[in-house]
Protein backbone atom coordinates (compact mmCIF):
# COMPACT_ATOMS: atom_id res chain seq x y z
CA UNK A 1 0.00 0.00 0.00
CA UNK A 2 1.30 3.42 -0.93
CA UNK A 3 0.44 6.82 0.47
CA UNK A 4 1.01 10.15 -1.20
CA UNK A 5 0.64 13.56 0.38
CA UNK A 6 0.82 16.50 -1.99
CA UNK A 7 0.19 20.17 -1.24
CA UNK A 8 -0.80 22.26 -3.08
CA UNK A 9 -2.17 20.86 -6.31
CA UNK A 10 -5.77 21.68 -7.00
CA UNK A 11 -9.01 23.39 -6.06
CA UNK A 12 -9.85 20.14 -4.37
CA UNK A 13 -9.33 20.06 -0.65
CA UNK A 14 -8.54 16.45 0.17
CA UNK A 15 -8.26 13.09 -1.51
CA UNK A 16 -7.69 9.36 -1.19
CA UNK A 17 -6.86 7.06 -4.10
CA UNK A 18 -8.46 3.63 -3.88
CA UNK A 19 -6.94 0.22 -4.07
CA UNK A 20 -7.84 -2.87 -6.02
CA UNK A 21 -8.00 -5.02 -2.89
CA UNK A 22 -11.44 -6.48 -2.23
CA UNK A 23 -11.17 -5.57 1.45
CA UNK A 24 -8.84 -2.93 2.80
CA UNK A 25 -8.25 -0.68 5.77
CA UNK A 26 -6.57 2.70 5.55
CA UNK A 27 -6.24 5.55 8.02
CA UNK A 28 -5.34 8.79 6.24
CA UNK A 29 -3.12 11.41 7.75
CA UNK A 30 -4.39 14.32 9.85
CA UNK A 31 -6.76 16.79 8.26
CA UNK A 32 -5.45 20.22 7.39
CA UNK A 33 -7.42 23.44 7.82
CA UNK A 34 -7.62 25.53 4.69
CA UNK A 35 -6.70 29.18 5.09
CA UNK A 36 -7.95 31.92 2.75
CA UNK A 37 -5.13 33.18 0.60
CA UNK A 38 -4.61 35.41 -2.38
CA UNK A 39 -3.40 33.63 -5.47
CA UNK A 40 0.26 34.30 -6.04
CA UNK A 41 1.26 36.18 -9.15
CA UNK A 42 4.60 35.31 -10.68
CA UNK A 43 5.67 37.59 -13.47
CA UNK A 44 6.81 36.05 -16.73
CA UNK A 45 8.30 37.53 -19.88
CA UNK A 46 4.96 37.10 -21.63
CA UNK A 47 2.42 39.85 -22.21
CA UNK A 48 -1.30 39.92 -22.99
CA UNK A 49 -2.28 42.60 -25.50
CA UNK A 50 -5.91 43.69 -25.77
CA UNK A 51 -6.99 45.34 -28.99
CA UNK A 52 -9.57 48.10 -28.96
CA UNK A 53 -13.09 47.05 -29.82
CA UNK A 54 -12.14 43.36 -29.57
CA UNK A 55 -10.02 43.73 -32.71
CA UNK A 56 -6.27 43.53 -33.22
CA UNK A 57 -4.41 46.24 -35.17
CA UNK A 58 -3.24 45.43 -38.66
CA UNK A 59 0.39 44.42 -39.14
CA UNK A 60 0.61 43.72 -35.41
CA UNK A 61 3.53 41.32 -35.72
CA UNK A 62 5.79 44.00 -37.20
CA UNK A 63 4.65 46.61 -34.71
CA UNK A 64 5.27 44.29 -31.75
CA UNK A 65 8.69 43.53 -33.18
CA UNK A 66 9.47 47.21 -33.38
CA UNK A 67 8.44 47.55 -29.73
CA UNK A 68 11.02 44.92 -28.76
CA UNK A 69 8.87 41.80 -28.62
CA UNK A 70 7.63 38.85 -30.66
CA UNK A 71 4.12 37.50 -31.07
CA UNK A 72 3.69 33.98 -29.68
CA UNK A 73 -0.07 33.62 -30.17
CA UNK A 74 -3.04 35.55 -31.47
CA UNK A 75 -6.70 35.08 -30.64
CA UNK A 76 -8.32 37.24 -33.30
CA UNK A 77 -11.88 36.30 -32.31
CA UNK A 78 -11.57 38.39 -29.15
CA UNK A 79 -8.84 40.84 -30.09
CA UNK A 80 -6.18 39.33 -27.84
CA UNK A 81 -2.54 38.62 -28.64
CA UNK A 82 0.25 37.08 -26.59
CA UNK A 83 3.78 38.42 -26.98
CA UNK A 84 7.16 37.66 -25.44
CA UNK A 85 9.79 40.24 -24.65
CA UNK A 86 12.82 40.68 -22.44
CA UNK A 87 12.72 44.45 -22.78
CA UNK A 88 11.77 46.30 -19.58
CA UNK A 89 10.10 48.95 -21.73
CA UNK A 90 8.01 46.59 -23.82
CA UNK A 91 4.67 47.22 -22.10
CA UNK A 92 5.01 50.97 -22.59
CA UNK A 93 6.15 50.66 -26.19
CA UNK A 94 3.50 48.11 -27.15
CA UNK A 95 0.82 50.12 -25.37
CA UNK A 96 1.57 53.00 -27.72
CA UNK A 97 0.65 50.93 -30.80
CA UNK A 98 -2.42 52.43 -32.44
CA UNK A 99 -5.37 50.11 -31.85
CA UNK A 100 -3.96 48.52 -28.68
CA UNK A 101 -6.16 49.15 -25.66
CA UNK A 102 -3.84 47.78 -22.98
CA UNK A 103 -0.78 45.65 -22.39
CA UNK A 104 -0.55 43.51 -19.25
CA UNK A 105 2.31 41.33 -18.13
CA UNK A 106 1.01 37.78 -18.10
CA UNK A 107 1.12 35.91 -14.82
CA UNK A 108 1.89 32.35 -13.85
CA UNK A 109 -0.69 31.45 -11.23
CA UNK A 110 -1.29 28.45 -9.00
CA UNK A 111 -4.91 28.16 -10.08
CA UNK A 112 -5.61 25.04 -8.08
CA UNK A 113 -4.32 25.31 -4.48
CA UNK A 114 -5.40 23.44 -1.34
CA UNK A 115 -5.42 19.75 -2.14
CA UNK A 116 -4.44 16.64 -0.27
CA UNK A 117 -4.16 13.30 -2.10
CA UNK A 118 -3.38 9.93 -0.54
CA UNK A 119 -2.69 7.13 -2.99
CA UNK A 120 -3.48 3.48 -2.34
CA UNK A 121 -3.35 1.75 -5.73
CA UNK A 122 -5.76 0.67 -8.44
CA UNK A 123 -8.70 -1.61 -9.10
CA UNK A 124 -8.45 -4.64 -11.32
CA UNK A 125 -12.06 -5.83 -11.38
CA UNK A 126 -13.53 -7.25 -14.57
CA UNK A 127 -16.09 -5.23 -16.49
CA UNK A 128 -19.69 -6.33 -15.99
CA UNK A 129 -22.89 -5.55 -17.82
CA UNK A 130 -24.00 -1.93 -17.76
CA UNK A 131 -27.05 -1.25 -15.59
CA UNK A 132 -27.19 2.50 -15.04
CA UNK A 133 -24.55 2.52 -12.35
CA UNK A 134 -25.81 -0.05 -9.90
CA UNK A 135 -23.08 -2.57 -10.76
CA UNK A 136 -20.17 -0.10 -10.72
CA UNK A 137 -17.47 -1.21 -8.27
CA UNK A 138 -17.77 1.91 -6.11
CA UNK A 139 -21.43 2.79 -6.70
CA UNK A 140 -22.25 2.40 -3.00
CA UNK A 141 -19.69 5.11 -2.29
CA UNK A 142 -21.17 7.51 -4.86
CA UNK A 143 -23.51 9.64 -2.79
CA UNK A 144 -23.08 12.64 -5.14
CA UNK A 145 -25.05 11.33 -8.18
CA UNK A 146 -27.79 10.16 -5.83
CA UNK A 147 -27.88 13.57 -4.13
CA UNK A 148 -28.82 15.25 -7.43
CA UNK A 149 -31.14 12.42 -8.56
CA UNK A 150 -28.97 11.49 -11.52
CA UNK A 151 -29.95 7.77 -11.46
CA UNK A 152 -33.59 8.77 -11.99
CA UNK A 153 -32.55 10.95 -14.93
CA UNK A 154 -30.65 7.98 -16.42
CA UNK A 155 -33.69 5.77 -15.99
CA UNK A 156 -35.69 8.40 -17.87
CA UNK A 157 -33.33 7.90 -20.81
CA UNK A 158 -30.96 10.84 -20.42
CA UNK A 159 -27.19 10.19 -20.21
CA UNK A 160 -25.75 13.11 -22.20
CA UNK A 161 -25.16 11.30 -25.49
CA UNK A 162 -23.88 13.58 -28.22
CA UNK A 163 -22.94 16.43 -25.88
CA UNK A 164 -19.32 17.61 -25.90
CA UNK A 165 -17.74 18.88 -22.68
CA UNK A 166 -14.30 20.50 -22.69
CA UNK A 167 -12.39 20.04 -19.43
CA UNK A 168 -9.95 22.95 -19.11
CA UNK A 169 -7.50 21.68 -16.53
CA UNK A 170 -4.18 19.85 -16.28
CA UNK A 171 -3.23 16.64 -18.07
CA UNK A 172 -6.13 14.22 -18.64
CA UNK A 173 -5.76 10.44 -18.80
CA UNK A 174 -7.76 9.47 -21.90
CA UNK A 175 -6.82 5.81 -21.38
CA UNK A 176 -8.43 5.45 -17.97
CA UNK A 177 -10.76 2.46 -17.94
CA UNK A 178 -13.78 4.67 -17.15
CA UNK A 179 -12.97 7.25 -19.86
CA UNK A 180 -11.35 5.29 -22.69
CA UNK A 181 -13.43 5.81 -25.82
CA UNK A 182 -15.27 8.79 -24.34
CA UNK A 183 -12.44 11.28 -24.89
CA UNK A 184 -12.11 12.97 -28.28
CA UNK A 185 -8.36 12.57 -28.46
CA UNK A 186 -8.13 14.15 -31.91
CA UNK A 187 -9.69 17.40 -30.67
CA UNK A 188 -8.00 17.43 -27.27
CA UNK A 189 -5.20 19.98 -27.11
CA UNK A 190 -2.55 21.53 -24.89
CA UNK A 191 -1.76 25.19 -24.36
CA UNK A 192 1.20 24.43 -22.12
CA UNK A 193 4.37 24.57 -24.19
CA UNK A 194 6.16 21.27 -24.69
CA UNK A 195 3.47 19.07 -23.12
CA UNK A 196 0.64 17.02 -24.62
CA UNK A 197 -2.92 17.21 -23.33
CA UNK A 198 -2.46 13.93 -21.43
CA UNK A 199 0.76 14.79 -19.60
CA UNK A 200 1.21 16.25 -16.14
CA UNK A 201 3.29 16.05 -12.97
CA UNK A 202 2.87 13.23 -10.46
CA UNK A 203 0.44 10.32 -10.39
CA UNK A 204 -2.82 12.06 -9.46
CA UNK A 205 -4.70 13.75 -12.29
CA UNK A 206 -7.09 16.51 -11.24
CA UNK A 207 -8.36 16.72 -14.82
CA UNK A 208 -9.14 12.98 -14.91
CA UNK A 209 -10.98 13.23 -11.60
CA UNK A 210 -13.09 16.10 -12.93
CA UNK A 211 -13.76 14.35 -16.25
CA UNK A 212 -14.82 11.21 -14.41
CA UNK A 213 -17.37 13.11 -12.33
CA UNK A 214 -18.90 14.32 -15.58
CA UNK A 215 -18.63 11.27 -17.80
CA UNK A 216 -17.28 8.07 -16.22
CA UNK A 217 -18.87 5.36 -18.34
CA UNK A 218 -21.69 3.03 -17.34
CA UNK A 219 -19.40 0.03 -17.81
CA UNK A 220 -19.76 -2.07 -14.67
CA UNK A 221 -16.41 -1.05 -13.22
CA UNK A 222 -15.24 1.82 -11.01
CA UNK A 223 -17.66 4.76 -10.93
CA UNK A 224 -20.30 6.37 -13.12
CA UNK A 225 -20.47 10.03 -14.12
CA UNK A 226 -23.45 12.36 -13.93
CA UNK A 227 -23.70 12.18 -17.75
CA UNK A 228 -22.05 8.87 -18.74
CA UNK A 229 -22.82 9.34 -22.43
CA UNK A 230 -20.90 12.60 -22.81
CA UNK A 231 -17.85 13.10 -25.03
CA UNK A 232 -14.94 14.73 -23.16
CA UNK A 233 -12.35 17.01 -24.74
CA UNK A 234 -9.18 17.44 -22.71
CA UNK A 235 -7.81 20.99 -22.95
CA UNK A 236 -4.59 21.30 -20.98
CA UNK A 237 -4.05 24.82 -19.66
CA UNK A 238 -2.28 23.90 -16.41
CA UNK A 239 0.71 21.85 -15.35
CA UNK A 240 0.97 20.79 -11.72
CA UNK A 241 -1.90 23.21 -11.09
CA UNK A 242 -0.06 26.22 -12.52
CA UNK A 243 -0.84 28.11 -15.69
CA UNK A 244 -0.91 31.51 -17.32
CA UNK A 245 -3.82 33.78 -18.16
CA UNK A 246 -2.73 33.58 -21.78
CA UNK A 247 -2.95 29.80 -21.83
CA UNK A 248 -6.40 29.73 -20.22
CA UNK A 249 -7.70 32.40 -22.60
CA UNK A 250 -6.48 30.44 -25.60
CA UNK A 251 -7.95 27.23 -24.17
CA UNK A 252 -11.40 28.76 -23.70
CA UNK A 253 -11.53 30.14 -27.22
CA UNK A 254 -10.24 26.89 -28.72
CA UNK A 255 -12.83 24.85 -26.80
CA UNK A 256 -15.66 27.13 -27.93
CA UNK A 257 -14.54 27.43 -31.55
CA UNK A 258 -16.55 25.16 -33.91
CA UNK A 259 -14.84 22.07 -35.30
CA UNK A 260 -15.29 23.41 -38.82
CA UNK A 261 -13.10 26.36 -37.83
CA UNK A 262 -10.41 24.21 -36.22
CA UNK A 263 -11.75 24.24 -32.67
CA UNK A 264 -13.01 21.64 -30.24
CA UNK A 265 -16.70 22.24 -30.86
CA UNK A 266 -17.67 22.02 -27.19
CA UNK A 267 -21.20 22.52 -25.92
CA UNK A 268 -19.96 23.03 -22.36
CA UNK A 269 -16.69 24.21 -20.85
CA UNK A 270 -15.84 23.10 -17.30
CA UNK A 271 -13.17 25.01 -15.40
CA UNK A 272 -12.45 23.48 -12.01
CA UNK A 273 -9.81 26.10 -11.40
CA UNK A 274 -9.70 29.58 -10.03
CA UNK A 275 -7.83 32.35 -8.34
CA UNK A 276 -8.65 35.38 -6.23
CA UNK A 277 -6.93 38.59 -7.23
CA UNK A 278 -6.71 42.12 -5.88
CA UNK A 279 -7.81 44.37 -8.73
CA UNK A 280 -5.46 47.05 -7.41
CA UNK A 281 -2.47 44.86 -8.22
CA UNK A 282 -0.55 45.71 -11.32
CA UNK A 283 -2.23 44.39 -14.47
CA UNK A 284 -4.82 42.33 -12.54
CA UNK A 285 -7.82 44.23 -13.90
CA UNK A 286 -6.53 44.02 -17.48
CA UNK A 287 -5.92 40.28 -17.22
CA UNK A 288 -9.37 39.73 -15.73
CA UNK A 289 -10.86 41.75 -18.60
CA UNK A 290 -9.03 39.60 -21.14
CA UNK A 291 -10.38 36.45 -19.48
CA UNK A 292 -13.91 37.84 -19.66
CA UNK A 293 -13.45 38.45 -23.35
CA UNK A 294 -12.80 34.73 -23.76
CA UNK A 295 -15.79 33.62 -21.66
CA UNK A 296 -17.99 36.10 -23.52
CA UNK A 297 -16.83 34.63 -26.83
CA UNK A 298 -17.80 31.16 -25.62
CA UNK A 299 -21.20 32.42 -24.53
CA UNK A 300 -21.78 34.09 -27.89
CA UNK A 301 -20.83 30.87 -29.68
CA UNK A 302 -23.49 28.98 -27.74
CA UNK A 303 -21.17 27.35 -25.21
CA UNK A 304 -22.17 27.08 -21.54
CA UNK A 305 -19.24 27.92 -19.24
CA UNK A 306 -19.11 26.51 -15.70
CA UNK A 307 -16.48 27.23 -13.04
CA UNK A 308 -15.62 26.34 -9.46
CA UNK A 309 -16.38 29.10 -6.94
CA UNK A 310 -13.25 28.49 -4.84
CA UNK A 311 -12.29 26.86 -1.56
CA UNK A 312 -11.34 29.70 0.78
CA UNK A 313 -14.60 29.93 2.78
CA UNK A 314 -14.79 33.54 1.63
CA UNK A 315 -17.92 35.72 1.52
CA UNK A 316 -17.46 37.10 -1.98
CA UNK A 317 -20.10 39.77 -1.30
CA UNK A 318 -17.69 41.48 1.09
CA UNK A 319 -14.24 41.26 -0.43
CA UNK A 320 -13.75 44.88 -1.50
CA UNK A 321 -11.30 44.90 -4.42
CA UNK A 322 -10.97 41.11 -4.77
CA UNK A 323 -12.24 39.28 -7.82
CA UNK A 324 -12.52 35.50 -8.14
CA UNK A 325 -11.92 34.33 -11.68
CA UNK A 326 -13.08 32.62 -13.78
CA UNK A 327 -16.04 32.20 -11.39
CA UNK A 328 -16.77 35.95 -11.67
CA UNK A 329 -15.84 36.27 -15.32
CA UNK A 330 -18.56 37.28 -17.75
CA UNK A 331 -21.33 34.75 -18.50
CA UNK A 332 -19.93 32.06 -16.19
CA UNK A 333 -22.01 29.74 -14.00
CA UNK A 334 -20.22 29.70 -10.62
CA UNK A 335 -20.71 26.63 -8.42
CA UNK A 336 -20.40 26.30 -4.65
CA UNK A 337 -19.88 22.97 -2.89
CA UNK A 338 -21.91 20.86 -0.49
CA UNK A 339 -21.18 17.63 1.33
CA UNK A 340 -22.46 15.37 4.10
CA UNK A 341 -20.80 14.85 7.45
CA UNK A 342 -20.83 11.17 8.38
CA UNK A 343 -22.21 9.49 5.23
CA UNK A 344 -20.51 6.17 6.07
CA UNK A 345 -21.10 6.25 9.84
CA UNK A 346 -23.30 3.22 10.47
CA UNK A 347 -23.61 2.64 6.70
CA UNK A 348 -26.16 2.37 5.12
CA UNK A 349 -27.83 4.57 7.74
CA UNK A 350 -25.31 7.43 7.77
CA UNK A 351 -25.79 11.12 7.14
CA UNK A 352 -27.89 12.05 4.11
CA UNK A 353 -27.61 15.83 4.37
CA UNK A 354 -25.96 15.99 0.95
CA UNK A 355 -26.91 19.64 0.46
CA UNK A 356 -25.10 20.78 3.61
CA UNK A 357 -22.75 23.70 2.65
CA UNK A 358 -19.17 22.45 2.63
CA UNK A 359 -16.86 23.82 5.30
CA UNK A 360 -14.47 25.38 2.77
CA UNK A 361 -16.72 26.67 -0.02
CA UNK A 362 -16.76 30.29 -1.08
CA UNK A 363 -20.20 31.88 -0.96
CA UNK A 364 -22.07 35.11 -1.65
CA UNK A 365 -25.21 36.10 -3.54
CA UNK A 366 -23.24 38.27 -5.96
CA UNK A 367 -21.20 35.33 -7.23
CA UNK A 368 -22.79 31.92 -6.68
CA UNK A 369 -25.13 30.63 -9.37
CA UNK A 370 -25.80 27.11 -8.07
CA UNK A 371 -24.71 24.65 -5.41
CA UNK A 372 -23.71 21.03 -6.08
CA UNK A 373 -22.04 18.08 -4.34
CA UNK A 374 -18.34 18.74 -3.84
CA UNK A 375 -17.73 16.71 -0.71
CA UNK A 376 -16.31 17.63 2.67
CA UNK A 377 -13.81 16.38 5.25
CA UNK A 378 -15.14 18.11 8.36
CA UNK A 379 -16.11 15.00 10.35
CA UNK A 380 -13.77 14.99 13.36
CA UNK A 381 -11.48 12.12 14.25
CA UNK A 382 -10.20 9.09 12.37
CA UNK A 383 -12.78 6.51 13.37
CA UNK A 384 -13.05 3.73 10.81
CA UNK A 385 -16.05 3.02 8.60
CA UNK A 386 -16.64 0.36 5.97
CA UNK A 387 -18.72 0.50 2.78
CA UNK A 388 -19.37 -2.57 0.59
CA UNK A 389 -17.85 -2.72 -2.86
CA UNK A 390 -19.70 -4.32 -5.76
CA UNK A 391 -19.94 -7.27 -6.25
CA UNK A 392 -18.03 -8.14 -3.06
CA UNK A 393 -15.52 -6.88 -0.55
CA UNK A 394 -15.45 -3.82 1.67
CA UNK A 395 -13.51 -0.57 1.63
CA UNK A 396 -12.61 0.43 5.18
CA UNK A 397 -11.00 3.77 5.96
CA UNK A 398 -11.49 6.87 8.11
CA UNK A 399 -15.18 7.76 8.18
CA UNK A 400 -14.62 11.34 7.01
CA UNK A 401 -13.07 10.14 3.75
CA UNK A 402 -16.41 8.82 2.53
CA UNK A 403 -17.87 12.32 2.72
CA UNK A 404 -15.73 13.26 -0.29
CA UNK A 405 -16.41 12.58 -3.98
CA UNK A 406 -14.97 9.51 -5.68
CA UNK A 407 -13.82 9.50 -9.32
CA UNK A 408 -11.04 8.27 -11.67
CA UNK A 409 -7.72 9.90 -10.94
CA UNK A 410 -4.53 8.27 -12.22
CA UNK A 411 -1.94 9.46 -14.71
CA UNK A 412 1.77 8.95 -15.46
CA UNK A 413 2.29 5.71 -13.54
CA UNK A 414 1.79 1.97 -13.73
CA UNK A 415 -1.80 1.01 -12.97
CA UNK A 416 -2.98 4.60 -13.43
CA UNK A 417 -5.64 3.49 -15.93
CA UNK A 418 -7.57 1.86 -13.11
CA UNK A 419 -6.98 4.17 -10.14
CA UNK A 420 -9.65 6.15 -8.34
CA UNK A 421 -9.64 8.77 -5.62
CA UNK A 422 -11.80 10.57 -3.14
CA UNK A 423 -11.51 14.36 -3.28
CA UNK A 424 -13.44 17.36 -2.00
CA UNK A 425 -13.75 20.87 -3.33
CA UNK A 426 -15.67 23.21 -5.58
CA UNK A 427 -13.54 21.53 -8.26
CA UNK A 428 -15.76 18.49 -7.73
CA UNK A 429 -19.01 20.49 -7.59
CA UNK A 430 -18.56 22.29 -10.92
CA UNK A 431 -18.43 19.08 -13.02
CA UNK A 432 -21.63 17.85 -11.36
CA UNK A 433 -23.36 20.93 -12.77
CA UNK A 434 -21.61 20.40 -16.11
CA UNK A 435 -23.01 16.87 -16.18
CA UNK A 436 -26.54 18.05 -15.45
CA UNK A 437 -26.19 20.75 -18.11
CA UNK A 438 -25.22 18.01 -20.57
CA UNK A 439 -28.40 16.10 -19.73
CA UNK A 440 -30.43 19.24 -20.39
CA UNK A 441 -28.74 19.85 -23.74
CA UNK A 442 -29.21 16.24 -24.81
CA UNK A 443 -32.90 16.33 -23.87
CA UNK A 444 -33.38 19.40 -26.03
CA UNK A 445 -31.55 18.09 -29.07
CA UNK A 446 -28.40 20.14 -28.53
CA UNK A 447 -30.07 23.38 -29.58
CA UNK A 448 -30.16 25.33 -26.32
CA UNK A 449 -28.27 28.59 -25.83
CA UNK A 450 -26.19 29.11 -22.67
CA UNK A 451 -28.85 31.39 -21.23
CA UNK A 452 -31.48 28.71 -21.82
CA UNK A 453 -29.28 26.08 -20.19
CA UNK A 454 -28.73 28.31 -17.18
CA UNK A 455 -32.44 29.06 -16.94
CA UNK A 456 -33.22 25.34 -17.00
CA UNK A 457 -30.61 24.67 -14.31
CA UNK A 458 -32.00 27.42 -12.10
CA UNK A 459 -35.67 26.56 -12.58
CA UNK A 460 -35.10 22.87 -11.87
CA UNK A 461 -32.83 23.38 -8.85
CA UNK A 462 -34.04 22.80 -5.30
CA UNK A 463 -34.53 26.22 -3.69
CA UNK A 464 -32.63 25.74 -0.45
CA UNK A 465 -31.56 28.23 2.18
CA UNK A 466 -33.14 31.66 1.90
CA UNK A 467 -35.90 31.69 -0.77
CA UNK A 468 -34.64 32.97 -4.11
CA UNK A 469 -31.00 33.91 -4.36
CA UNK A 470 -29.09 32.43 -1.43
CA UNK A 471 -25.53 33.01 -0.17
CA UNK A 472 -24.53 29.34 -0.40
CA UNK A 473 -26.79 27.90 -3.08
CA UNK A 474 -27.29 30.84 -5.41
CA UNK A 475 -30.48 29.91 -7.22
CA UNK A 476 -30.56 26.42 -5.76
CA UNK A 477 -29.08 22.95 -5.36
CA UNK A 478 -28.87 21.30 -8.77
CA UNK A 479 -31.42 18.54 -9.52
CA UNK A 480 -30.78 16.28 -12.54
CA UNK A 481 -34.18 14.61 -12.62
CA UNK A 482 -36.17 17.84 -12.54
CA UNK A 483 -33.77 19.27 -15.12
CA UNK A 484 -34.84 16.67 -17.70
CA UNK A 485 -38.53 16.61 -16.89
Amino acid sequence: MRKLLRLPLALTAAGLVLTGCQSETMVPGPQQHLQPRLSSLTASSSYVLLGKGNKLPSDLEAKVGAAGGALTAIVPEIGVAIAASSSPDFATAAGAIVGVQSVAQDQLVQWVPNERVQEAGVIDDGIGQASHGTNETFFNLQWAPKAVHAPEAWDAGHIGTGVRVAVLDGGLNSNHIDLAGSVDVARSASFVAGLAFNQDVGTFSHATHVAGIIAAQDDGVGTIGIAPGVTIIGVKVLNDGTGSFGGIIQGIVYAARPIAQGGAGANIINMSLGGDFDLQRRDAAQLAAALSRATTYAYQRGVTVIAAAGNDAVDIDHTNNLIFVPAQSAHVIAVSATGPMGFAVGYPNGATDFSRPASYTNFGQSAITLGAPGGDFALPGNDLCGVPRIPSGTLTTACWVFDMVISPAGINSGGANGSYSFAAGTSMAAPVVAGVAALIIEKNGGSLSPSQVETALRQSADDLGKPGNDDFYGRGFVNALRAVQ
